[in-house]
């Protein structure tokens, strides 16, 4: 009889120490999961959602298109302005003293028409180098809230580098 209850007792104190154990397991998975996902709240999608891994600096941006008329390619930037009229671009910084264009893909999702300046952006798509005409020029320009002055100053067409996001994250 002594025997069954020393059982009996060893069978309990080892269930509860199973059962605090998962419990233990269930509370550090529940964190590292609250820990994924506070990172990922801080994190904008827009379009088809991507990944941040494997993006490039947009500074290297210029080498890799070397050679060629376009590539599929990811890469971080910071915005340096949008769309003041729908957010249906942005600029990026692409280089020391240079920036570029970016669309979004057949015009299908828009991106936020204030507050980005300055923020960390990952956009994924196709870099194709464009020269882009007067009147497109134009059209930007009003669009970025430039002055009519500003405007009529644009007078030729510009060689550079465009880019048409499938998908974007903002910082």
């Amino acid at each position: 009889m002594k025997n069954i209850a020393r059982f009996i007792a060893i069978a309990l104190v080892l269930a509860a120490c199973q059962q605090k154990a998962q419990e233990n397991q269930e509370t550090a998975s529940s964190t590292q999961k609250d820990e994924v996902s506070n990172a990922e709240a801080t994190l904008n999608y827009y379009g088809e959602k991507i990944s941040p891994e494997g993006a490039i600096k947009s500074e290297d941006l210029l080498a890799a298109l070397e050679g060629k008329d376009s590539i599929a390619v990811k890469l971080t930037s910071q915005i340096l302005s949008t769309c003041k009229v729908k957010g249906c671009w942005m600029k990026v910084n692409l280089a020391e003293n240079s920036d570029m264009r970016v669309t979004f893909k057949d015009y299908g999702f828009f991106v936020p028409k204030e507050g980005m300046e300055g923020k960390e952006t990952i956009i994924e798509g196709y870099a194709t180098q464009i020269e882009t005409d007067v009147a497109t020029l134009k059209h930007y320009a009003k669009d970025a809230g430039k002055t009519q002055e500003e405007i009529d100053a644009i007078t030729e067409p510009k060689r550079e580098v465009a880019f048409v996001a499938k998908g974007v994250i903002i910082k």
